[in-house]
């Protein structure tokens, strides 16, 4: 199967460094192919990794697995989740692989895997995040259908069905004819996974399975050559199940049979197993840089003072809100943009107090950045590093950055009107400029533009979602709770207008 795995923090993607750190580890002269479930973070991070591999000399390939049948399209820019039918992708390509094929055919063998899977799940109770309570959105005697791997909510809620109800629902959304999310017809040879969501125990995997099999065979036509069953890709402690369907022909058999030694695959072999873990050298914590002069200066000048106080006053309203994000968030996504803000907020009020140059406003911006891509992972953490990344080329006046806003258009997308941080960040982006290019002073055009910030996340309830999480929720619930990261941007940025302008006033 896979020769590594990259961890992130609980529902968010694993920054760049730790993907750079895994392709390092395990990358020979054959080169190397990312797998990557279609989810936006997790398409930023693996996606920049890739770039910085490939710029150091490194082959690298990228597959994105969307196999979510749940929802009709279109899903604005973030299309099909990535789900349990990933794994037998991760199978196919890692036996391919092993058979010695080159990476191009390894891809090319992994991406038409992806496009012959279709999963849905259904949840039956809500996921516990570490040291949070747990959601009461699902009442009693309710049901999730279409949701994620990420404890966010499903595309439906209804009452509890007799199993073999909820598996015919299920086959028939994965095969619809309408939504033609796979290319499977009567007569053709199929593979069938039900996957356990983390609580629900191997016997009643068992039962949906048993349901599944004959109404594949007899309402559907199909012959099923393989069925496994067990937790392949959990939500923590989720009461429920997936069911992911692929269409078979020999060659993919031939991979899905090869033996393994990955402990969990339901047919493995016996035998010496590589270790679980391997010892990787992460990059250094802070700025690549050889260059010692940088680091907190003896003594601040008042341009120094002022960034000081501006970032203190912006990371602490983060820190101040996380539990409120957290709560939006769950509603509307996976219920950790709050925690993930929270880690970066922190590691930015610790890191100021030694390494930020702050007389220097671009070189801080860089450590600020610098700090974001060490802890946040996940789509925040990394778009917040491409942001400072910006500004600091933007302050040096240099066109030499090593991301650029291209990258970030090529494995991002989101603009104005889609839901996301930006609804705040555009709209505070034009009223500076345009209150500046007016004449106003600085301090008082920061404010306003703030205001136009808080205005903009505010607005962000009436709109339908067309990137991230949100993107698989229904209207009603989003028009009850702002973006989580919208209102997370307003409200770093309003308290660093207000401190820019608590200074001046005191001056």
């Amino acid at each position: 199967m896979l020769t590594a795995a990259i961890c992130g923090d609980v529902f968010a993607s694993p920054p760049v460094d730790s993907i750079l750190a895994g392709i390092h580890a395990v990358t020979g002269p054959m080169g190397c192919l990312l797998i990557v479930t279609n989810y936006t973070g997790d398409r930023l991070n693996f996606g920049l990794a890739a770039e910085q591999a490939k710029s150091e000399g490194y082959k690298v390939e990228i597959v994105i697995v969307g196999d979510d049948c749940a929802l009709p399209p279109p899903r604005g820019i973030a299309g099909r989740r990535g789900l349990a039918g990933t794994i037998l992708v991760n199978k196919i390509a890692g036996a391919a692989a092993a058979a010695g094929l080159s990476l191009a055919d390894v891809a090319a063998e992994a991406k038409r895997a992806s496009e012959m899977v279709g999963t849905m799940g259904v949840a039956l109770s809500v996921c516990t995040l570490p040291g949070q309570v747990t959601s009461d959105r699902l009442g009693p005697g309710k049901m999730e259908l279409g949701l994620g791997i990420h404890g966010e909510p499903g595309a439906a809620v209804a009452d509890l069905q007799p199993v073999d109800v909820v598996v015919s629902h299920v086959l028939k959304q994965i095969l619809s004819t309408e939504t033609n999310y796979v290319p499977i017809t009567r007569g053709n040879r199929v593979v069938l996974m039900i996957n356990g969501l983390g609580a629900t125990p191997v016997m009643e995997l068992m039962i949906a399975a048993g349901k599944a099999v004959p109404n594949l065979q007899l309402e559907h036509g199909l012959a099923v050559e393989r069925v496994y069953t067990g937790s392949f890709m959990t939500s923590l402690d989720m009461a429920g199940f997936s069911i992911s369907i692929m269409k078979a022909d020999e060659v993919i058999l031939k991979h899905l049979d090869a033996t393994t030694k990955a402990p969990h695959w339901p047919v493995g072999v016996d035998g010496n197993r590589p270790p679980a873990k391997i010892p990787v050298p992460m990059p250094p914590s802070h700025s690549m840089k050889s260059d010692e002069s940088l680091g907190r200066p003896l003594q601040l000048s008042q341009q120094g003072h002022v960034l000081e106080v501006t970032i203190e006053a912006a990371a602490e309203a983060v820190v101040n809100l996380r539990d409120r994000l957290n709560e939006w968030d769950s509603k509307v996504g996976d219920g950790d943009c709050g925690s993930t803000m929270y880690r970066g907020a922190t590691a930015i009020l610790e890191d100021k107090k030694k390494y930020y140059p702050l007389n220097d406003a671009a070189e801080t911006v860089n450590e600020i950045g610098a700090s974001i891509r060490r802890v946040m992972g996940g789509t925040s953490g990394i778009l917040y590093h491409i942001f400072c990344k910006a500004a600091y080329a933007k302050l040096k006046a240099s066109s030499k950055s090593g991301i650029t806003s291209k990258q970030f258009s090529k494995y991002g997308g989101a603009t104005a009107g889609y839901r996301t941080m930006l609804d705040a960040l555009i709209p505070a982006a034009a009223v500076l400029q345009e209150r500046l290019s007016a004449g106003i002073d600085p301090s008082t055009a920061f404010i306003l533009s703030s205001e136009a910030a808080i205005a903009g996340a505010e607005s962000t309830k009436h709109m339908q979602a067309q990137a991230g999480r949100s993107t698989y929720i229904s209207p009603e619930i989003l028009a009850s709770v702002p973006d989580p990261g919208a209102m997370a941007a307003a409200a770093w940025y309003r308290a660093a207008a207000l401190a820019v302008k608590d200074m001046y006033q005191a001056s």
